[in-house]
């Protein structure tokens, strides 16, 4: 008699067993942004880390769950039919043990925010809500694109660049303004003036990129009114290092407000152009409205205090 209920090597009913769960996480999040680089930076991996956890679940399932057109990746049939089956079950999986863990006693406040301004805005800023609520236990996750709430996460603080459920509970924090920035000390080398003090981009100056945000050029050059350039530039794999390259001297990289106000600040950054708004911005989201009195409610009102 065969009991092989879990899918032991050599049993009958080897087929059920279940794929990976690591690269099940992985499928989840790239299903979820159709984006190899923007699952990454929400996992902390690299984008040759999904691609080959999803290669995995395809070559085990021996079906295509993405079609691939260039640098780009869209949900097939069966990838839209994996991906709600995923999404359902981690959902489950997540509301026990979220349960499991509520058994009376406080839990911190948990935030999931952006990895870059989660590294150069918010912790830098963090003491500042401790000392005024030091009754409230702060934990913080890195997370970026859609979020779900069901694993735990109070809060989120995201960049409106995808749609998120209706039902979610959303409050604007500050306008999304950028412009380009390079170290404060080679100004020189990157930028020049012309006759009437107007500052201009030098063509032989090194253009910073990243995956994570690849029009961010492309943007900043429409809100002046002008063309893309085809200037020198250099491609990085995430948001957060084409500004520490800036910090560097590398080269210009673009900047939203929030990520170098502390380092224009400091002195260590220059923005020769300013900043200005680029039609997006930035929200506190939550799974449902919470009560001003509440740790959600003394976490948003410290950060409108912030801008």
């Amino acid at each position: 008699m065969n009991t092989d209920i879990y899918c032991e090597q050599n049993s009958q009913n080897k087929g059920a067993r279940l794929p990976s769960l690591a690269a099940l996480r992985c499928f989840e999040a790239a299903a979820g942004t159709e984006s190899f680089s923007r699952a990454a930076e929400r996992l902390n991996l690299t984008h040759g880390a999904i691609s080959r956890a999803v290669r995995l679940l395809e070559d085990e399932l021996g079906v295509a769950l993405f079609e691939r057109r260039g640098r780009r990746v869209f949900l097939t049939d069966a990838g839209r039919k994996l991906a709600e089956a995923v999404r359902q079950g981690f959902g489950m999986i997540a509301a026990t043990a979220r349960e499991l863990r509520e058994s009376g006693k406080s839990r911190p406040l948990t935030i999931s925010c952006e990895p870059t301004l989660l590294m150069r805005w918010l912790i830098p800023r963090l003491p500042q809500f401790q000392a005024l609520h030091p009754d409230v236990s702060v934990q913080l996750v890195a997370g970026g694109g859609p979020v779900g709430f069901e694993g735990g996460i109070d809060l989120a603080i995201r960049r409106n660049d995808f749609d998120w459920p209706a039902h979610y509970h959303a409050v604007r924090l500050f306008d999304e303004r950028t412009g380009p920035v390079c170290r404060a000390d080679r100004i020189a080398e990157f930028i020049r003036q012309d006759d009437d003090g107007v500052a201009h981009l030098r063509p032989d100056a090194t253009r910073l990129h990243s995956r994570t945000r690849p029009e961010a050029w492309a943007s900043w050059w429409r809100g002046m009114g002008e063309d893309s350039d085809e200037a020198p530039g250099q491609v990085f794999e995430h948001f957060y290092f084409s500004l520490q390259a800036a910090t560097a001297g590398i080269g210009v990289a673009i900047g939203p407000w929030p990520l170098v106000c502390d380092d224009i600040d400091g002195g260590i950054l220059a923005a020769p152009f300013g900043f200005r708004t680029d039609g997006s911005g930035y929200y506190l989201l939550a799974p449902k409205a919470f009560g001003q009195s509440s740790s959600q409610g003394y976490f948003q009102r410290w950060l409108h205090s912030l801008v």
